[in-house]
């Protein structure tokens, strides 16, 4: 047990040293959300605004965003186990005096600080779309967060256990993400959309990460929002509109499984 702690540790250390060593990760993941807030905010506000009556749709998207640049984040943070295989680093920490499953642990919990760091600093837009930020909301906010981005962080080490090149990995990462942004409620409420695209969205964790972070952001007002309008506005499965502690624990099983797919696949590595 020690020699995991020990790895995880000592992985996770070097995964924030090294993000702080490149400001340009730190400007780029910001770019996407960013855009995406005020193109999408801009132009679809009225709109959808209008459908929804009681809330904002900019408000409604923002939690959204957060989540997207958590996801982004976390699923990238793989890429360094691909770095370190075409650098040689890997068969160092391999042949080290390392827990296996601590590397991996490591790896996935310096991507969840880092992803906790970026989601704190966008709150910075909080006041700007007219979201109130008070301690409650930290306090509900930090660990649901680093909960999401441990899951994610997971499916982003599982693939990059799996690849040989940079280039194929985020080729494959961008693959993954757009579908997984655009099925989780980040831009729309999931139970406005045709059936079959309604039950894609459901059968996605990661609609339940958002939500979870959305309920945390604007769960009163999409409780206090006119009958069918609030409802609309949750996640609904067989009738019932998931709870914020229902949401965490489908993340938190996701995550569970999803790093225990992740050790045994860096297991494999010789």
């Amino acid at each position: 047990m020690a020699e995991f702690y020990r790895a995880t540790w000592v992985i996770a250390y070097r995964e924030l040293l090294r993000f702080t060593r490149e400001r340009s990760r730190l400007i780029s993941s910001f770019a996407m959300p960013l855009l995406f807030l005020v193109i999408f905010g801009a132009g679809f506000n009225r709109a959808i605004g209008a459908m929804v009556p009681g809330i904002d749709f900019i408000k409604f998207m923002y939690p959204g965003i957060i989540s997207m640049s958590v996801l982004m984040t976390s699923l990238f943070s793989g890429i360094s186990v691909v770095w370190d295989k075409e650098f040689g680093f890997l068969k160092e920490v391999l042949v080290a005096p390392l827990n296996r499953g601590g590397i991996v642990v490591g790896k996935a919990v310096g991507g969840a600080v880092v992803a906790l760091g970026q989601a704190i600093i966008m709150l910075v837009l909080a006041p700007v779309v007219g979201v109130p930020i008070g301690p409650m909301l930290l306090v509900k906010l930090i660990p649901v967060v680093l909960l999401v981005s441990l899951a994610l962080s997971g499916l982003g080490i599982l693939v990059a256990s799996r690849m040989q090149s940079q280039q194929g990995f985020q080729v494959l990462i961008q693959i993954i993400i757009f579908p997984l942004i655009f099925l989780a409620g980040v831009f729309f409420p999931v139970n406005n959309v045709p059936i079959w695209l309604e039950v894609i969205a459901k059968v996605n964790p990661v609609t339940y990460a958002v939500d979870a972070i959305r309920q945390i952001f604007i769960g009163k007002e999409i409780a206090a929002a006119a009958g069918s309008a609030g409802q609309a506005l949750g996640v609904t499965v067989f009738g019932h509109t998931m709870t914020l502690g229902e949401d965490v624990a489908i993340v938190a099983v996701m995550g569970a499984v999803l790093l225990l797919a992740a050790v045994w696949s860096f297991g494999q590595q010789e």
